[in-house]
């Protein structure tokens, strides 16, 4: 009786980095263990201007991403087994998907493709100094204000000038939030664009970083009544389920080896997402989520 082959065991560990910029993705930054960079390649991506409005889309940078890493293996002659982790950063862009994930449009073109609102895009700015008006002592964690680029003046505007697509987006998500979404299927939120664009009280979360109920531990990052003053309460509902899942700060999560192998769909641990303007932060990598990346090279990519 024929034995099963037992899968060659990759001879080395390289570790893939995505990084999606306003122009391009440059993804399939590949590094050995040594830090040394193997290969490269970019891919464009597409942007929609008509006057403060600044768009994207979710498909078209994903696209991008997968041609990117696909071409920089090639190019640095990587398979699929010898990568040993995945790492995400990108702009602080919005995006708006439905319960499916399928896109929400977010222009006033009605264009589905267009579901989010990029980094630069200043639509926001009557939303921003609504916000800023109010007392609320959130502002104090943002350096006095908020920006019309941060996303809560975002989703004012949203709700303001786009009804349908409000009520429609089943998630809001900063745009490294989502690519470690798509890629895995886990929709735990980073830290680090919670608290730099959203308002979360990342001080409060760490005070309760041993807590066991992880919904009690999101709801003191949060201050419900700024929502509420600002026009957004609505956002509360559902424990905040569409704005936040409950944020991991330094968890594992081992990936299984079972699943591992040439002759099957490569899994790959996938660290926490960052906004690139924060990746040069030293030690950033220390506080990394890593969740079990579900489509590979042999098809995700």
């Amino acid at each position: 009786m024929a034995t099963a082959a037992v899968p060659a065991v990759p001879t080395r560990s390289v570790l893939l980095g995505v990084d999606v910029g306003t122009g391009s993705a440059r993804a399939g930054r590949l590094f050995d263990e040594d830090g040394k960079l193997l290969g490269s390649a970019s891919s464009s991506i597409q942007i929609w201007k008509d006057g403060d409005c600044i768009e994207q889309s979710s498909t078209d940078i994903w696209l991008a991403i997968c041609a990117a890493v696909k071409a920089a293996c090639s190019l640095a002659n990587v398979a699929g087994e010898e990568v040993a982790g995945l790492g995400f950063a990108a702009t602080c862009s919005l995006v708006a998907v439905d319960a499916d994930g399928s896109p929400v449009t977010v222009s006033l073109s009605g264009d589905s493709r267009r579901n989010i609102i990029v980094w630069m895009d200043h639509r926001a700015v009557k939303q921003a100094e609504k916000i800023n008006s109010s007392s609320s002592p959130v502002l104090q964690y943002c350096g006095g204000s908020l920006s019309p680029e941060m996303q809560p003046p975002k989703l004012l505007w949203v709700k303001e000038n786009l009804k349908e697509s409000w009520t429609m987006a089943f998630r809001w998500m900063d745009l490294s939030d989502w690519l470690a979404y798509r890629a895995t299927g886990d929709d735990t939120r980073s830290l680090c664009t919670t608290v730099c664009k959203w308002t979360y009280l990342g001080h409060a979360h760490m005070q309760q970083v041993d807590e066991k109920d992880s919904r009690n531990m999101e709801a003191c990052g949060w201050d419900d009544d700024f929502w509420e003053e600002i026009g957004l309460g609505d956002l509360i509902d559902g424990h905040h389920a569409k704005i936040v899942i409950p944020i991991r700060v330094t968890q594992l999560v081992r990936v299984n080896a079972e699943k591992c192998g040439p002759s099957k769909r490569h899994m790959i641990p996938v660290s926490n997402p960052t906004t690139d303007d924060i990746l040069n932060l030293p030690g950033v990598g220390c506080c990394m989520v890593v969740s079990t990346l579900r489509f590979g090279f042999h098809g995700g990519f």
